[in-house]
């Protein structure tokens, strides 16, 4: 029995979510061969020699990506049982359907992905597991990365000394206790988040460092949903790994709640801690369910300062809310507070996606706005009522395209100009920055989805 694993897409680093599945397949006596497409080429014959092939669809990106070649596969070898997983695969089920997928899974996928291979193998029925059941809780494995690009091929951190560090990522919990609407978490786990067992963190932490990691990015949506357990993985890694360094995603919202352990964080090793500001328009938060306001923002901001930890916000900056004027407020929010050489470019020009699923979709004031489902882009299509505010979208991300080797600052001045000019707004002087450009971690392939 032989199992063709496929990420085509996982934000610049090595797919966590081939390596965990692969550990259970070959335990089951599965032949595994995994394939990143973002770092490697298809092969013709892994393909035709695959009874199973299976695509790791966690996000929108990897999703629309792997589109056609999805239809490459089924003309390659049309017996092949393919099966989509992931977020993203059960938010697309139909589509996934039409393109010819037997098989779609969604949270834990694991336990589920090695039953359908079981059942292949021995010719039987393959089992279709049913939506909106309880959410099982695995007894995970250590993620088995045999096969992959080695983790130098994968993005790599700047850290705050200028010096670079090959990344790994691990995840110490799946799934997320919060229920914000514009999140593709919420549909598939509602709610409802798992932890994986500290073992098993550091084990695969440590197969990783055996390759030469020296950073690792945990990949939990939110690593303070079971903060004590959080904790304890990271004084556990420090004590193990006293010269690696990592990075988290935390709320606003927990920031706050757990100030208490942001030392923590720092005295073992956390370069940085992303958070989803989101915005700073408190209509907007509240429309998103975020949880925190725009003062929750500053005070976050400030116990990040206070504790010695490097905050890097992400942000969705264009939305149907939107105007010209709370888009150079939004500017001026990251300048005064100090933020501008910690955010990547890329998040001054994102746009609200609308996949299917989304919680947004019921909101009033987006059933206003939403339109036809777009099958190309996989989201809901939606115009700004001011035409002007989709104009400066499309200008601030082709200024992001057009500069990659810019700076942050000079490409945050040059959108802070734009802006300001599309409004017809006085332009202000910008602040210098009372922090260096290198005193800031980051990773050279920044997140978006």
């Amino acid at each position: 029995m032989r199992a063709l694993l496929i990420a085509t897409y996982e934000m610049g680093r090595q797919p966590f979510g081939l390596a965990s599945p692969a550990a259970w397949l070959r335990n089951a006596g599965v032949e595994v061969t995994c394939v990143d497409l973002a770092r490697e080429r298809l092969r013709d014959d892994s393909v035709t020699q695959a009874q199973l092939v299976a695509f790791f669809l966690p996000m929108h990106m990897a999703t629309r990506l792997a589109v056609p070649v999805i239809r490459k596969i089924r003309s390659l070898n049309p017996s092949a049982h393919l099966c989509g997983y992931g977020l993203y695969a059960m938010l697309n089920e139909s589509l996934l359907r039409d393109l010819g997928a037997h098989s779609v899974l969604g949270a834990e996928f694991e336990s589920d992905l090695e039953a359908l291979a079981i059942a292949l193998r021995e010719g039987a029925p393959p089992p279709q597991p049913i939506a909106d059941t309880a959410l099982p809780h695995l007894a995970f494995k250590v993620p088995d990365r045999r096969g992959l690009p080695p983790p130098t091929s994968y993005a790599t951190l700047h850290d705050s000394t200028g010096s670079t560090r090959c990344v790994g990522y691990t995840e110490a919990s799946r799934g997320c206790r919060h229920t914000c609407r514009h999140c593709p978490i919420v549909p598939v786990y509602k709610g409802r988040f798992r932890v994986v067992p500290i073992n098993i963190v550091l084990a695969d932490i440590g197969n990783q460092v055996e390759m030469g990691v020296r950073h690792i990015t945990f990949g939990d949506p939110d690593f303070f949903n079971g903060p004590v357990h959080a904790i304890e993985v990271v004084q556990r890694l420090a004590d193990t790994y006293p010269d690696l360094t990592y990075d988290v995603t935390i709320k606003v919202e927990h920031l706050l709640a757990h100030a208490k352990y942001l030392a923590t964080l720092r005295d073992t090793g956390c370069a940085f801690v992303t958070s989803a500001v989101e915005s700073f328009d408190n209509h907007v938060l509240e429309i998103l369910n975020k949880g925190h306001s725009s003062q929750d923002i500053a005070r976050a901001v400030a116990s990040c300062r206070t504790a010695g930890l490097v905050l890097t916000p992400t942000f969705v900056a264009f939305t149907p809310w939107t105007t010209l004027e709370s888009y150079c407020a939004y500017l001026q929010a990251i300048a005064s507070l100090d933020l501008v050489d910690a955010v990547a470019p890329i998040q001054l020009a994102i746009r609200l996606l609308l996949p299917e699923g989304s919680s947004l979709l019921t909101h009033k004031e987006v059933a206003e706005v939403v339109g036809e489902f777009d099958k190309n882009m996989l989201s809901y299509s939606w115009c700004h009522a001011d035409p002007r505010v989709d104009a400066l979208q499309a200008e601030v991300i082709a200024l992001v395209g057009q500069h990659g080797t810019a700076s942050r600052r000079a490409i945050f001045e040059e959108i802070w100009t734009l802006a300001h000019e599309r409004a017809v707004l006085h332009c202000p002087p910008l602040a210098r920055n009372t922090q260096a450009r290198v005193a800031i971690p980051y990773l050279n392939e920044p997140w978006y989805c």
